[in-house]
């Protein structure tokens, strides 16, 4: 990777930090008089066609043949059932459980990618940094569970979470595993609009159109929605998983709420005390020892194919020199 595609790597995936960590607030603003699906399925609807026509406009071209298969699983295990899943469990659950539970998906990641002959290898540096940055941010967001309403509909939520997690875990690793020769903005757009019309497809089943209206408040959250959580993070998602490790790109999770903390105490005047400075500290110290893993094995491998190629380097003139004498 060149010095330009890794600082690129790294701006999208700050900016994934910082835009998805004021979504779990907007999806729940939304959610004040709009349901669900039809909610997550008009978000990928205006933001797939807006993506899709500003890059037909720039020269790309739109999917052909098989492409539409991997574009399809992309999108409706990230967005349809991955997203889709968080909004609806965000009716019955504060925003920070919700967080908190989202924020189990390096685990996810850690145990799928072991399937894969070419995955990311599980560290005890990696396995420890995820530990440590998942302990800070239960320091984090433990206040805000405190009053919450324990009942069935919690429960679902709590395991839907888990199935949206794993949904998004896959999605992922299969993104990774499966580039598109599109450009990924392409790419990211034709996902929005699949899932965005499975989402509606749902809504429309489940009867959702006659509790469907706008307050001021929803229409504010759905448009911030489009153009940051979609036209932006999403895009921005789809370049770094791309890019860089998928065990350090899946940490986002672990920093969304610290944002989410920090845009508080800074445009709301929300205290930010001790605790909030612990946890950060602790999240950030998590974030860092899941990097330098990361790069260590990428180190490692390098080194080993640089090693594999002088051994092949070295046998050929053997083996030249054996079919001469044969000969």
């Amino acid at each position: 990777m060149t010095s330009r595609e890794k600082f690129l790597a790294y701006g999208a995936w700050l900016a994934v930090c910082f835009f998805w960590g004021t979504t779990y607030l907007g999806i729940r603003v939304g959610l004040e008089t709009l349901p669900p699906m039809l909610f997550g399925g008009m978000r990928f609807l205006i933001a797939g066609t807006v993506l899709a026509v500003i890059m037909r406009l720039s020269g790309a071209r739109f999917p052909r043949g098989w492409e539409w298969r991997d574009l399809a699983i992309i999108g409706l295990l990230l967005l349809g059932v991955g997203n889709g899943i968080v909004v609806w469990s965000e009716q019955w659950l504060p925003s920070g459980l919700a967080a908190l539970m989202v924020a189990t998906s390096p685990f996810w990641v850690t145990g799928m990618e072991r399937i894969f002959k070419d995955g990311e290898p599980v560290t005890a540096r990696i396995v420890t940094g995820l530990l440590v940055g998942f302990t800070g941010l239960a320091i984090l967001v433990w206040p805000s569970l405190f009053g919450t309403t324990i009942n069935k509909y919690f429960i679902i939520g709590i395991v839907l979470l888990q199935v949206g997690c794993a949904s998004w875990t896959g999605g992922s690793i299969y993104a990774k595993h499966h580039p598109s020769p599109l450009p990924p903005m392409m790419g990211a757009a034709m996902q929005m609009l699949i899932a965005g019309s499975a989402l509606t497809l749902f809504g429309t089943v489940l009867g959702e159109w006659p509790r469907f209206h706008f307050s001021g408040r929803s229409l504010g959250a759905l448009l911030y929605l489009i153009i940051f959580g979609s036209l932006v993070a999403y895009s921005a998602y789809m370049y770094a998983i791309q890019k860089l490790p998928l065990s350090l790109v899946t940490m986002y999770s672990y920093i969304n709420p610290v944002i989410a903390v920090i845009l508080g105490w800074a445009l709301l005047s929300e205290p930010l005390g001790w605790r909030v400075a612990l946890a950060t500290a602790i999240i950030l110290v998590g974030v860092a020892l899941v990097k330098t893993s990361s790069r260590k094995v990428r180190r490692e491998k390098r080194a080993a194919r640089a090693e594999s190629a002088n051994e092949i380097n070295s046998a050929s003139p053997q083996m030249c020199t054996a079919a001469t004498d044969s000969a």
